[in-house]
């Protein structure tokens, strides 16, 4: 395909992404009270009983259940999001590699999931009990915008870093990196990994820092394995091929 059909194909695939976003966003927003009551339970478990997350402005409570429906239909849609991310790379893959389709989706899905959930049961209590207990000499009003702004950030961040072990199959199969590649680079990857947990990460204590650190190097890890299982196999070289012969 020439430049502009590459252009159409990818519009075309943004538009079906960005319909299935809708359909998902209009779902979540019937279910965003539960969804808010779900979200804000982390916070809940500091506050006196009976306390509510404040508001400031007249708009903030429609702009909080938008951004909590939005939230969710990410979550919700993004099995479509990757099927449209892959079928607009499959045309520059070899036939073989256009089966591994169901199980991109699967995995790449499923590592999104795990990345929010374990921002939402394990790093984010972290950084809420550090965080409030670095007040606990002051008069704690917190609004539900930045809280919420907070929480999304913590999730979808680590949602995002948890899809690591997909990225690495995307450039394995397409020969862009290899497992040697991979091993030899760790020192850098390791510092990339430590400084994007630290502009995700809210707080500047060590602990939390691991906390958001640590499991995405074991999927760097897990990555090697994936490239070394699934890379694009290395073709021989002129001067083999013609030894063999």
């Amino acid at each position: 395909m020439g430049l502009l059909e590459h252009l159409e194909e990818l519009r075309d695939r943004l538009l079906i992404a960005v319909a299935a976003f809708a359909v998902a966003f209009f779902a979540s927003w019937a279910f965003s009270g539960p969804i808010y009551d779900f979200l804000a339970q982390p916070i809940y478990r500091y506050l006196p009983e009976g306390e509510k997350l404040a508001f400031l402005g007249i708009t903030d409570p429609f702009v909080i259940y938008v951004k909590v429906a939005a939230l969710a239909a990410v979550f919700a849609a993004s099995p479509i999001i990757l099927w449209q991310l892959w079928a607009f790379v499959s045309p520059g893959l070899y036939r073989r590699e256009r089966l591994l389709a169901g199980p991109f989706v699967l995995f790449g899905s499923l590592l999104f999931l795990a990345g929010g959930a374990f921002a939402y049961y394990v790093a984010f209590p972290f950084a809420v009990e550090f965080l409030l207990g670095m007040g606990e000499r002051f008069q704690a009003t917190i609004t539900v915008d930045r809280y919420l702004s907070f929480l999304m950030t913590v999730i979808l961040g680590l949602g995002l870093m948890f899809e690591l072990p997909t990225v690495i199959f995307f450039l394995a199969r397409l020969g862009v990196v290899t497992p040697r590649f991979l091993l030899r680079h760790f020192r850098w990857a390791v510092l990339l990994i430590f400084v994007a947990a630290a502009i995700i990460t809210p707080t500047p204590d060590v602990i939390n820092l691991l906390v958001f650190a640590l499991p995405t190097i074991g999927l760097y890890l897990v990555g090697v394995g994936v490239a070394a299982l699934f890379g694009r196999p290395r073709e021989p070289s002129p001067r083999s091929s013609e030894a063999n012969r």
